[in-house]
């Protein structure tokens, strides 16, 4: 099975040099020997394009380097959790690594983002079902999708890569409710365009824990609560782009890639490809009469 990888586009030198730093060493050899891989690894991976995720995972486990950081050279945005160190290091702790593939992972995946079912990861990151049995049939630790989730979720690594310690840091004083506030990106959805409109601060309450990307569209009395990260079309109610003008409808898929267009001035039906979906509505809110 091909090798997975973190990031076809990134700067691999620059991962390089930051995985480096993190262990202070300064050469790829003295890199291949912490890691007790052979040096023309290191090289094939500057050829690929691509550094294996389980490298980048390894790296951050050992040396307590910002996850973020290493695979694009900034700090996360976000509050810092509380350190929990692996019980073995290094080439051990790579070795642990490589042997938590399979169904193990593929669960804890699941979990951190609040799936039930595999489709719903498949939806979210496009991965055939087909991938993901391969997974579990042969023990495989998908390390991109790993780095993808820890960064996406803010799930500890360690739990997620080898399930040591648990899902959710320890529990910190409650903050008063004014400063649980998350901030969302706001839009106004006015004559059929989408301006942005500063932010709007939401309960976390209001919010599922598996939308990756909330923002706030603002239609007038109506309001909507939108997965900007959702763009594959199934049934439900979607912001949706037709012909240049946004608004949202209500989605019915029908057989032969058809779909069942209500909301707006008219019901219609038309193919999948003559509209494009900008996100999936999670929450309406509409003003009373």
């Amino acid at each position: 099975m091909r090798e997975e990888t973190v990031n076809d586009n990134a700067d691999v030198g620059a991962v390089i040099e930051r995985i480096l730093s993190s262990y202070g060493v300064a050469t790829q050899k003295e890199l291949s020997d912490t890691l007790g891989i052979a040096p023309n690894n290191i090289s094939s991976w500057l050829q690929r394009g691509s550094v294996p995720g389980q490298v980048i995972i390894n790296c951050a486990l050992t040396t307590g380097a910002d996850l973020a950081w290493l695979m694009t050279g900034e700090k996360a945005k976000q509050q810092p959790r509380e350190k929990v160190l692996p019980a073995v290091r290094g080439k051990a702790l790579y070795e642990r690594v490589l042997a938590s593939g399979g169904k193990g992972v593929l669960r804890r995946i699941l979990d951190a983002y609040g799936f039930s079912l595999q489709k719903e990861l498949g939806d979210l990151l496009g991965i055939s079902s087909g991938t993901m049995s391969t997974w579990v049939r042969r023990d495989y630790f998908p390390g991109d999708i790993v780095v993808t989730c820890a960064l996406d979720t803010g799930v500890p690594l360690l739990w997620l890569a080898t399930g040591e310690g648990n899902m959710h840091s320890a529990a910190t004083p409650a903050a008063p409710a004014t400063s649980r506030a998350r901030a969302l990106p706001q839009y106004q959805l006015l004559a059929g365009q989408l301006q942005p409109a500063g932010e709007w601060l939401a309960d976390p309450a209001l919010i599922p824990t598996r939308v990756l990307h909330p923002a706030y569209v603002d239609g007038g009395r109506t309001a909507w609560l939108v997965d900007l990260a959702i763009t594959h079309i199934a049934n439900g109610r979607w912001l949706i782009d037709i012909d240049g003008n946004i608004d949202v409808y209500d989605i019915a898929r029908l057989p032969g890639n058809q779909l069942q267009v209500s909301g707006g001035n008219a019901d219609f039906q038309c193919s999948t490809d003559a509209l494009k979906a900008l996100g999936m509505v999670w929450l309406t809110l509409a003003q009373q009469a």
